[in-house]
């Protein structure tokens, strides 16, 4: 569909090394979670701004599976998800070339990660089911350097600045955007073994994940217009 964005920019090897040894000591069911809470701020980029037509696809196939990755694992809910996915494959998108923009970029990224859930469902690996976070984490690095790199000054660059400086031992030299992705890649393996496993986010601490989560798409959205704006 689309080329993949590289991972993490110039903090690569400090950022991967941090998320790998979190990674290690996770179980598989809280993999599954985190790659979940991984795709969350996705689904406000990817869904708030019009898809091609000419991708031929249904929008609630991909609501659809938002909902299910952050559901309670089970036979049930892992057979409703690959469903979904069958039903988006057969879109006209999987037979096309693909030219994005930065708005089509990080929607068929995350399209693309909402499949690789998939398939690792499908036949668990954890190499798979890590490679939607590094995504998602690589999705936030470059739309950071887009940001950097505009001729133009973001209508909240003050504001991005102090975020940073508040948090300068969250974000290893990231950007804004990778910052926040940081923090909560971190508040979420700190609260993943106190989910429970029946509704992880209908709990208390499973919801302030999704507040967070829903904060940075938010952000994603508001910076994907200021970039369309401008001429990216």
């Amino acid at each position: 569909m689309s080329k993949r964005v590289g991972s993490e920019g110039g903090s690569k090897g400090q950022t991967q090394g941090v998320r790998n040894e979190r990674w290690a000591s996770l179980s598989s069911d809280q993999r599954r979670l985190s790659a979940a809470l991984a795709l969350w701020p996705w689904r406000a980029p990817l869904l708030a701004f019009e898809l091609d037509e000419a991708w031929g696809i249904d929008a609630s196939v991909l609501e659809s599976l938002f909902r299910l990755a952050a559901e309670a694992p089970g036979e049930a809910v892992d057979r409703s998800y690959l469903q979904a996915v069958a039903e988006l494959r057969t879109a006209q998108l999987f037979a096309s070339e693909v030219d994005p923009d930065t708005v089509e970029l990080v929607q068929l990224e995350t399209i693309d990660s909402l499949l690789t859930f998939g398939g690792w469902l499908d036949n668990p690996r954890s190499v798979e089911i890590e490679r939607v976070v590094e995504t998602t984490s690589g999705l936030a690095n470059h739309l950071d350097g887009l940001v950097e790199g505009s001729l133009c000054s973001h209508p909240r660059e003050q504001s991005h600045r102090q975020y940073l400086a508040d948090r300068a031992d969250k974000g290893s030299g990231q950007g804004y955007l990778a910052t926040r992705n940081s923090v909560i890649e971190s508040a979420c393996h700190d609260a993943l073994r106190s989910l429970p496993h029946e509704g992880p986010f209908d709990c208390d601490a499973g919801r302030e994940l999704l507040v967070l989560c829903e904060g940075l798409g938010a952000e994603i959205v508001a910076t994907l217009q200021w970039l369309r704006t401008t001429g990216h």
